[in-house]
């Protein structure tokens, strides 16, 4: 397996600095980050929350169809968003929940089969293992 990297540069204070993040796997270059686009209105700027959300929405997707395929069964589609919440606690800030909403096409499944592979994939995958701790919710719908 591959290790992944990367890499943030950040000028100034908390409340009117900003960085740059660059993720060395990405032709897409270097994403913008504040505090103040991060606690309030994004505006085209990306937070460590939102990467998160990317990191946990892909991760389960592969898990749930690896889990899928173990079952015998080949998924049309996945489609997954995770919504990443931070909130306040003690003296800062901690991400305060996930919830992974998932609706997918997978011919010849049952919606019991489904349900089950979904959870499981909520639990393993290594991105929910790296967030223990947090409460992570789940919504599955096959369609």
């Amino acid at each position: 397996m591959a290790d992944r990297n990367a890499t943030t540069s950040w000028t100034g204070d908390l409340g009117s600095g900003s960085g740059l993040v660059t993720l060395d796997s990405s032709n897409a270059g270097q994403f913008p980050v504040s505090f103040a686009t991060r606690a309030e209105d994004p505006a085209g700027q990306t937070s460590p929350e939102e990467l998160i959300a990317a990191a946990h929405s892909s991760c389960f997707s592969m898990q749930l169809s690896g889990l899928l395929g173990e079952a015998g069964l080949t998924p049309e589609r996945i489609d997954t968003s995770a919504e990443v919440t931070l909130g306040k606690s003690g003296g800062g800030f901690a991400i305060t929940g996930i919830a992974l909403t998932v609706q997918a096409t997978v011919p010849g499944a049952d919606d019991a089969t489904f349900q089950q592979a979904a959870q499981k994939a909520k639990e393993i995958c290594p991105v929910s293992a790296a967030l223990t701790g947090t409460t992570i919710t789940l919504e599955a719908t096959l369609s």
